[in-house]
């Protein structure tokens, strides 16, 4: 008689949600479905923020839930996160989730690793007033583009081998560069004084903790494209479904079929990555850094097919601004050159499983 597979083991291969976990997704998506039309996309149009949205959705504690509950979060991990960062994608709402997320999680585990520092203020303004914090995602001082730098009460990063809190100053608005994703993006100097950036942690667990910090982010980014993706396919085969040309739905055609039915097996697969990564990140985070940089290359490139098969799809129609597909188009080109190229990944994947290897000149 075999041998009962363990948990830990079958876990692994198996990323099924469990019925917490399924309603979990189901109560995000349905509130993202009810609150965020496109048309109240567009409106947030061109900074890519609404307040308003960003008040409703406190209520539903989508950043204090990833905090330990000794600090007043409710424990839950990135395993759940990704379940409420992939309706956030699908609708492509104007809030800085994944960075806001992200942010308040470093700044918890430094409150952890270092109490009685200005961490555990902001980490408390966070649960409590819903303040917005958000992550430099490139190390060093010099100026760098943020995500949610244009909204955010806080930026937090990592100058040196020392892990910064600045409070951004009331002009940043005039820091804020127009871009195709409407994100609101804006630059910031973690060295600028006028930020008055002060020191929260230092040294090589300091410098460990903010690395982790950006792999999340790209997890959670990574699981926002999957949603992208899945709203543009969704748009795609609907639309196959009733256009008809040549007396038959132009679904019939091979040319549609066969590109949305690629589409519709990558979106499967990068959805099964990224809960992957997850997994492995919250459980084993000694094996999850080439797996969540994999779910995110291949979420971004994703999103990217998913967005150009949608535009396709859709026709003359596709191709104008005021289409949905184009609506995606943009946001996942933005929402993911803040952190630079994407197919930078590759390099950082091959670092990862096989460490970093000099380039002789």
């Amino acid at each position: 008689m075999a041998e009962p597979i363990s948990a830990p083991i079958l876990r692994r291969a198996d990323y099924r949600l469990s019925e917490e976990e399924q309603a979990l997704a189901e109560a995000f998506s349905a509130f993202f479905e009810r609150s965020c039309p496109s048309e109240r996309v567009r409106a947030a149009e061109p900074w890519g923020f609404d307040a308003a949205l960003w008040a409703e959705l406190a209520p539903m504690r989508p950043v204090a839930m990833g905090l330990p509950e000794s600090l007043g979060g409710d424990g839950a991990g990135l395993v759940e996160l990704v379940l409420v960062t992939e309706p956030f994608g699908r609708s492509v709402a104007p809030v800085p989730l994944v960075e806001a997320a992200v942010a308040a999680r470093l700044l918890a585990a430094v409150a952890t690793a270092a109490p009685g520092g200005p961490a555990d203020a902001w980490v408390n303004q966070v649960i409590d007033e819903h303040k917005v914090v958000t992550l430099a995602l490139q190390p060093g001082g010099g100026p760098q583009l943020v995500p949610a730098g244009a909204v955010a009460d806080a930026v937090v990063g990592l100058l040196g081998d020392e892990l910064v809190l600045g409070v951004c100053p009331a002009e940043r608005a005039a820091r804020r560069p127009r871009n195709h994703g409407f994100a609101p993006i804006a630059w910031c100097d973690l060295s600028d004084p006028e930020c008055s950036f002060r020191p929260l942690w230092s040294g090589p667990s300091a410098r460990a903790a903010f690395e982790r910090a950006v792999r999340e982010w790209k997890l959670l980014m990574a699981s926002a494209l999957i949603g992208m993706a899945q709203a543009t396919l969704d748009i795609g085969v609907e639309h196959a479904r009733s256009r008809v040309a040549f007396g038959a739905p132009i679904g019939s055609f091979q040319a549609v079929s066969h590109a949305l039915a690629d589409v519709a097996m990558a979106v499967e697969t990068g959805r099964r990555l990224v809960r992957k990564g997850a997994w492995y990140a919250a459980h084993e985070p000694d094996e999850d850094v080439h797996r969540v940089l994999m779910a995110y290359r291949y979420a971004t490139q994703t999103a990217m097919t998913a967005a150009t098969v949608g535009v396709h799809v859709l026709g003359g129609v596709g191709f104008t601004v005021e289409s949905d597909p184009q609506l995606y188009f943009r946001r996942v080109k933005g929402w993911t050159l803040v952190a630079g190229d994407p197919k930078a990944a590759l390099s950082d994947i091959a670092d990862a499983l096989f460490g970093p290897v000099a380039i002789a000149k």
